[in-house]
């Protein structure tokens, strides 16, 4: 978290070394080339050897300004000023010449240049060692004759002030950078060490600071009930941990030595009624890192859970077994209402008068109805409880799907919907539960009409594919918008509107679901909003060398399915 505002401060840092670098020497140039306009305009001017070390001593300062973005200009900046400053000196005299300050134009280089603070004492350093080069040289050159003559007295008395004072002020100012730099690094240390302490402290669990023999140097964290700070400095963990835990707990730490890590479990000798888990890192200076929590509360926490779920799967389980006891002791009363309502619209005992012809079939479709509904919440409490068991053969699949078409032609019809079965020619033979196969035909059909309106088309296609089984139901009726894509397919979701919604249970899509992943396979369903519904069903069940193509049949009119654009697969849950 300390790290953003370090780097921060590194370059703002940087960049106030870069504007000092810049105004320094701005100033320096400023400050020689006044002097000299100066000593030009005063009678009876100046020599040449003055206006040499003037241009000398003020050319590091121009060639910083043009080659300083660069990093290798950067590296000999200090050794072009050592050479200006020694030049310029050695044409004014020598070491004994006014100009000799500018020998340790170096120094002053190093204090106001470019670069991080913490690099100063290194740049001081090699500025010093330059300066010293240079004034060898410059009395060296002196003792062999080969510098230029000293100015005369009143002039030499003003470039020694030169020399001396923007010596002088540029050593000031950079010790001052320096000082003020080390003093800013010393706060930024200090606030990166308080916000490492404020999160130690803020650690939920305690962390152990302890040499290689286990004595606890420091303490961070919340404090644990059975670990008294005090015991812990005194005895370290085998302190506060039972007495038949202390080999354990010195086991662990030599483990932590060895291997660099291992983890202990133990209980508190005054708190025996808590677990503590410690886990002890070894760090790379050789001291070991302890991080100490109580599981006590995990632990508690988990076995509630746990709790918890056993209560709802004994729930769901009892839902489920009610769900099918109920739906079994209703079957019989309903299968009588059904039998004695057929013999009535039958009129096996003679006529029925007025309106009770038409309340009988009421009756009997209020029965089938609620047969239907009561068949549907059995098969799915069985599916719940996973008490369903497919009853699987080898079968021509065109025969469960045929007897559910002739079953729903009449609702078809009652709806003006036109019907039609793409079969293969041939015998397609699946491994599979004709009964479920049938089933879901006939929930997928039947939500197929409910959002058809008069004049569409249901298409209902069986075809076999790469060894899967394929059963494609596509529709033209009004389509299902994305929201209710994403709910389909779960007990008692439906979609629609409410007169829709009236029609049905919301338990055939399930169903067809469940059926599916019973056989491994699994539904997909795709809709867009007024272009229809297509469905698929995909089994692994077919049998080597079924690979017929479907045909329509020659007394209908083959219709292709709806262009569909969404798609939402179900996959198998169990």
């Amino acid at each position: 978290m300390s790290g953003a505002p370090h780097r921060n401060g590194q370059l703002n840092a940087s960049a106030e070394a870069a504007t000092r670098a810049l105004a320094w020497r701005v100033g320096w140039l400023a400050l020689i080339a006044v002097f000299g306009l100066a000593l030009a305009l005063t009678p009876p001017g100046v020599s040449r050897f003055v206006v040499v070390g003037l241009v000398l001593a003020a050319m590091p300062a121009v060639l910083d300004l043009q080659f300083a973005p660069s990093a290798t200009w950067r590296s000999i900046s200090v050794v072009a000023w050592a050479v200006g400053g020694a030049l310029a000196a050695n044409f004014n005299g020598g070491v004994s010449g006014p100009l000799a300050a500018w020998c340790l134009a170096p120094v002053v280089a190093a204090a106001m240049g470019e670069g991080a603070p913490q690099d100063m004492p290194r740049r001081l350093a090699e500025g010093a060692t330059l300066a010293l080069m240079g004034a060898a040289v410059v009395a060296l050159a002196q003792l062999a004759g080969l510098n230029g003559p000293s100015p005369p007295a009143e002039l030499a008395l003003w470039l020694g002030l030169l020399a001396l004072g923007s010596t002088a002020l540029g050593v000031g100012a950079g010790l001052i950078v320096s000082g003020r730099g080390a003093a800013t690094r010393e706060g930024e240390l200090n606030r990166e060490a308080r916000s490492l302490q404020n999160t130690l402290e803020a650690q939920p669990f305690m962390l152990l600071s302890m040499t290689r023999e286990g004595r606890v140097r420091q303490i961070w964290g919340a404090p644990i009930e059975g670990a008294p700070n005090a015991a812990l400095m005194r005895g370290g963990l085998p302190a506060v941990g039972r007495p038949e835990d202390d080999l354990t707990l010195r086991l662990a730490l030599e483990a932590a030595i060895a291997d660099g890590q291992a983890e202990v479990a133990f209980t508190p000798r005054t708190a025996q009624d808590r677990s503590l888990v410690a886990s002890l890192r070894r760090l790379g200076d050789g001291q070991i890192l302890a991080a100490v929590r109580d599981v006590t509360a995990e632990q508690a926490r988990e076995a509630s859970l746990e709790q918890q779920k056993a209560e709802a799967e004994s729930r769901a389980a009892g839902r489920s077994r009610f769900l099918a006891n109920m739906s079994h002791e209703l079957r019989t009363p309903l299968n009588a209402i059904m039998g004695f309502s057929d013999i009535m619209r039958a009129r096996m005992f003679g006529p029925l008068e007025g309106r009770y012809g038409e309340y009988v079939e009421l009756i009997h479709e209020s029965g089938r109805h609620l047969l239907d509904l009561i068949s549907d919440l059995l098969d799915m409490s069985k599916i719940d409880a996973e008490r369903y068991e497919l009853d699987r053969e080898i079968m021509d699949v065109r025969e469960p799907i045929t007897a559910a078409l002739r079953l729903m032609r009449l609702q078809a019809d009652a709806a003006g919907v036109a019907l039609r079965g793409l079969l293969p020619p041939t015998s397609l033979e699946i491994d599979g539960d004709p009964r479920a196969i049938k089933q879901m035909v006939l929930n997928l059909v039947s939500n197929a009409l409910k959002f058809t309106p008069k004049g569409g088309a249901v298409t209902v296609t069986a075809q076999a594919y790469r060894g899967q089984f394929e059963l494609i139901v596509a529709d033209t009726g009004v389509g299902i918008s994305p929201e209710d894509l994403a709910r389909l397919g779960r007990p008692f979701e439906q979609a629609g509107d409410s007169e829709q919604r009236a029609q049905g249970s919301g338990l055939g899509l399930s169903l067809v679901r469940a059926f599916a992943e019973l056989h491994g396979g699994e539904m997909q369903l795709e809709s867009r909003l007024g272009a229809g519904t297509t469905i698929t069903v995909r089994l692994p069940v077919g049998i080597a060398g079924q690979e017929a193509e479907p045909e329509a049949p020659a007394e209908e009119e083959a219709a292709g399915p709806p262009t569909i654009d969404n798609v939402v697969p179900f996959s198998p849950t169990r």
